[in-house]
């Protein structure tokens, strides 16, 4: 789809609180570089020996009111060396900084929120800033990060509102999960599980991730395997990805800040569809019923008669005479597809409130968003409220505390899939002579359904806005925590995080539809409720002036409860009267609970080497009641080394800044799914042989008193090399993962009583490489700054075994297409029927018609490569970027052609209207030997032949793609005088545009 965004930031910050008693001097100036003589902008002066400060604008100037008896001013800027200057009485500073080969000492976020340079890790990570993520007007996060993290690949499940999307780190590891990187968020575990729907077809209502507001992150950093990921337990082999939300700036006292961004959206593109002949079969219809009272009138496609030739047929809207439906001109609607979308547009609002002083910071954000999808009648609506508080009452003693709430609705969301609710499904099989303007008044004035079939299809107008797919979502993130520092190298650090949400979904179909012509009324709870409770011991010592030593140990609880409360009626007894009490038939109902818990003991120690040798230790043991007692305590350990060699060899060289080389090893545990262990009693629906007789019975899954953990293996080697006073950089990391004991469901013979069993099986093995690449080419004294990013990672996948007796293992499919793991194969190999072939590979034909063959295999759906390049050009204020998001090879198969080729709708059905189509292939010459076919068949036969839903060779194609995924411009208006206005930014972003 195309968005263009009108992006409007202002950040209104309103002076300081303080009131100083001592007499004040404004110092004013200028900040630039030595050798380029350019302004820089983002220098940091503050008043040395207090917390007053400023920061340079676009221009490189500053301003900044100190004390009458402040000495000196100090300059500070990554890559510049810093210096301090003497007031001296001045009231006009201008400052030259000197470039410098820096030491690396970006900061950043690892397991268990530790925070640790980031030259001292010995695993590859890379973060996203919340400012380039506030800046794309995405929703939902994880479509911002497309083409910005190596190794990720992201899918959109849909474009449609509230949509979830997929993201997998470093390829599939795991046959039975969903193969996503844990989340957390403030130190907050997120369930990111699907609200409703699947993959494949239904209602998505989104996932967890979806209930994060963009505006309130701070910044992204994604852990990307095992090596990063060990102490966050069983959950964290597939990567982390750690958000943290923004905090107060200390530097401010008070401060408000505004953000308004308005979101238009279009389809990107529609099928080609052909507008040369209408509704029909054999070139013949016409209207009566629209159920085969008429000529055809039943028929959803389009092999009719031939439009705009001057045609008089009787229509589903034809007027009425006499009880006749009178003859109509037959014409095309070209745009009748497109016509039905409207314009999809985004509202978001955001308001932070943040005040500081030296012993305390709070921020509290409060944001509104409200979209209405491109598909008429859908919406959604987010308010989101987001608090961040710290307080340091004493030197010993800190607090933090977090919490944030989301409350998510919608009145009705778009079905998917192949399903007469999902009104994209229709128009695969459209008559192209319909006008969807004609639809909108889905009723006659006696309630009585409008429609162009009234055999297969509902009026899509009726699905949209009676068939409502609605959602209400209560969600509570929130933590707090408490560090206790007893010595200068001993601390203790307790805490208390919980993730708690009610989920409401409701569906209803009205009296009419195609498929409950009773109409239908569902409605389901969910409550989700994890509580994590843990202490950590730290210890910080240096030994000697080049030995330092590091360690954390402590331990956690995970308390994990589920219930799911459902109940459906199939039939209404009045219409339009959406309870249950109004059920025509028994109500089905449901309640299900899980609980979990976790106990864990970990550790993780880090020894240093003249700040640049790092030796890195982790180790967890977990005890999982999901596990049997003689397997439910796993231990799981990692080691990692880095060195920096410009540190360690006191390399000083404006060509080579920085050298880094790092290696790790980890394994990571996981357990399964509650009540996998022992038989467990189910309630059936309460409705067995009309009676209302509930009834108990035993799931078809064989369970398994003797499950273990399963395990993943992890190496990986990498150097992070930075050249030319960091103008240049490379970080390359190559690893290798294996998965084995997996807990994967086996079919076994139905005569056991079960159609499954729960096993240990399965090894899935990964290796690849990944490449991030920065770049300033072109830094001008002007103000002139172009800056080039590249991320690109290539994974190779293996299912290297399954259980014993069990050739493969079925993923998921559709139709007569399989998604399979096999032993020797990339996991998610597509199988299907290809035609029938000869020996060279020709299609085999009889009476003109190819012949379905064998199931063989048509491909793989994972990618070989992915990559991301993004272009960002500043001058002075002015900002221009384009980020281009690549993924090449694997394949798809495609419904939408299938059904579009086999109702006549799409534009390559045309060929052989006219004279016919004569296969290419062979055909039998009645004495056993094939010669080239030359009978001729029409269109409508042979696409029908070719196209359907036993073949899927015929609908595979190549998943390669390379997109514009976003192209911005902004503006920032620098501050006007002596305004409390800090800044403006206005910017215009277009994403996904090509």
């Amino acid at each position: 789809m195309r968005k263009l965004c009108a992006f409007l930031t202002a950040f209104l910050f309103i002076g300081s609180l303080n009131v100083l008693a001592q007499q004040t001097v404004r110092i004013t100036g200028t900040v630039t570089s030595a050798d380029g003589a350019w302004p820089l902008q983002g220098v940091t002066v503050v008043v040395v020996g207090s917390t007053i400060g400023a920061v340079t604008n676009m221009e490189g100037r500053y301003e900044i009111t100190v004390p009458s008896i402040a000495k000196k001013l100090r300059f500070s800027y990554i890559g510049y060396k810093t210096v301090e200057i003497d007031i001296s009485g001045r009231t006009v500073i201008d400052v030259e900084l000197q470039e410098e080969a820096i030491e690396v000492k970006e900061v950043t976020v690892t397991a268990l929120g530790i925070m640790r340079a980031e030259k001292a890790t010995g695993y590859a990570i890379q973060s996203v800033k919340g400012e380039d993520l506030a800046r794309t007007p995405e929703l939902n996060i994880v479509n911002s990060l497309q083409g910005r993290i190596s190794g990720a690949i992201i899918t959109n499940t849909s474009g449609a509102v509230g949509a979830s999307t997929r993201i997998v780190l470093r390829g599939v590891n795991s046959l039975s999960t969903d193969n996503q990187p844990l989340f957390v968020v403030d130190g907050v575990v997120l369930n990111n599980s699907n609200f409703g729907g699947t993959y494949t077809e239904g209602v998505n209502r989104g996932s967890g991730i979806a209930d994060i507001n963009p505006n309130d992150i701070e910044s992204v950093t994604v852990l990307k395997g095992p090596n990063a990921a060990a102490l966050y337990g069983s959950r964290a082999a597939n990567g982390v990805i750690i958000i943290k939300t923004r905090s107060a700036d200390t530097d401010k006292r008070f401060g408000v800040s505004f953000n308004s961004t308005t979101t238009f959206e279009t389809p990107l593109r529609l099928p080609d569809f052909q507008n040369v002949y209408g509704q029909g079969t054999n070139g013949q219809f016409e209207f009566y019923d629209g159920k085969g009272g008429g000529i055809n009138d039943n028929v959803d496609e389009s092999w009719g008669p031939k439009l705009d030739i001057g045609l008089m047929i009787p229509q589903w809207n034809s007027p009425v005479v006499g009880g006749v439906r009178q003859p109509t001109p037959w014409v095309s609607h070209p745009n009748n597809v497109k016509n039905f979308f409207e314009l999809g547009k985004t509202f978001s609002n955001n308001i932070a409130i943040e005040s500081a002083a030296d012993d305390y910071a709070v921020r509290f954000s409060y944001t509104n968003s409200m979209q209405t999808g491109m598909i008429p009648n859908t919406d959604q609506e987010k308010n989101s409220v987001n608090l961040n508080a710290t307080a340091s009452p004493y030197k010993f003693l800190a607090f933090t505390a977090n919490a944030t709430y989301i409350n998510t609705y919608s009145k009705n969301l778009p079905a998917y899939g192949y399903s007469g609710q999902n009104v994209m499904q229709q128009f695969m099989w459209f008559g192209r002579q319909v006008d969807v303007a004609d639809l909108k008044q889905y009723k006659y004035p006696d309630g009585s359904k409008r429609n162009w079939n009234y055999s297969y299809h509902n009026n899509p107008y009726f699905t949209l806005y009676e068939n409502l797919n609605g959602i209400d979502r209560d969600r509570l993130l929130g933590q707090a925590t408490s560090t206790i520092k007893f010595t200068d190298w001993l601390s203790l650090k307790t805490g208390i995080g919980v993730d708690y949400y009610t989920n409401y979904n409701n569906a209803r179909s009205a009296y009419g539809d195609i498929e409950s012509p009773y109409g239908f009324l569902s409605e389901a709870k969910r409550t989700f409720r994890e509580v994590n409770t843990d202490f950590m011991f730290m210890i910080n010592k240096s030994f000697t002036k080049k030995l330092a030593f590091s360690l954390n140990f402590g331990g956690s609880r995970m308390d994990q409860f589920t219930q799911s409360l459902s109940a459906y009626i199939t039939e209404l007894s009045v219409p339009d009267v959406y309870t249950f009490e109004n059920a025509r038939v028994p109500v089905v109902t449901m309640n299900y609970i899980t609980k979990k818990r976790i106990n864990s003991l970990y550790f993780n120690g880090q020894f240093t080497w003249k700040n640049a040798l790092f030796f890195d230790f982790t180790g967890r043991n977990d005890w999982s009641s999901t596990l049997p007692s003689v397997n439910n305590s796993y231990f799981y350990p990692s080691v990692n080394v880095s060195a920096v060699l410009t540190d360690l060899f006191d390399i000083q060289s404006r060509k080579l800044s920085f050298a880094k080389l790092r290696a790790g090893w980890a394994q990571v545990g996981a357990d399964t799914d509650p009540y996998q262990l022992q038989p467990v009693y189910r309630f059936n629906d309460g409705w067995n042989a009309g009676t209302k007789l509930a009834q108990i019975y035993i799931p078809n899954d064989l369970p398994n008193p003797d499950l273990k953990p399963q395990r993943t293996n992890s190496f990986e080697i990498g150097a992070d090399l930075r050249f030319f006073m960091n103008r240049l950089a490379f970080d390359l990391t190559y690893y290798t993962q294996s998965t084995y004991d997996q807990i994967i469901r086996m079919p076994i013979s139905a005569t056991t009583g079960y159609t499954s069993t729960i096993v240990n099986a399965g090894q899935i093995d990964n290796r690849g490489v990944e490449l991030s690449v920065s770049g300033i080419p072109v830094k001008t004294r002007s103000g002139f700054e172009w800056n080039i990013g590249l991320n690109f990672s290539r994974n190779a996948n293996r299912v290297r075994k399954l259980a014993e007796g069990l050739d493969q293992y079925v993923l998921g499919g559709y139709w007569s297409l399989d998604v399979l793991a096999i032993p020797g194969e990339p996991f998610g190999v597509l199988y299907g029927y290809d035609f029938m072939r000869n020996e060279e590979g020709k299609i085999l034909h009889i009476d003109g018609l190819p012949l379905q063959g064998d199931i063989k295999k048509l491909g793989n759906y994972t990618p070989d490569w992915v990559a991301g390049v993004t272009n960002s050009i500043r001058f002075k204020n002015l900002t221009f970027s384009v980020l281009v998001d690549a993924r090449w090879g694997g394949e798809i198969y495609s419904m939408t052609n299938t059904w579009g080729r086999y109702a006549g709708v799409l534009k390559e059905t045309l060929k052989g209207r006219e004279g016919g189509i004569v296969g290419e292939g062979v055909m039998p010459d009645g004495q056993g030997r094939w010669i080239e076919n030359d009978v001729v068949v029409s269109a409508e036969e042979y696409n029908k032949a070719a196209y359907n839903n036993n073949i899927a060779y015929s609908s595979i194609f190549d998943a390669s793609f390379i997109k514009l995924r976003e192209v911005q411009v902004g503006y920032t208006i620098p501050k006007l005088g002596k305004s409390s206005i800090r800044n403006i930014s206005i910017s215009l972003v277009g994403r996904n545009l090509a």
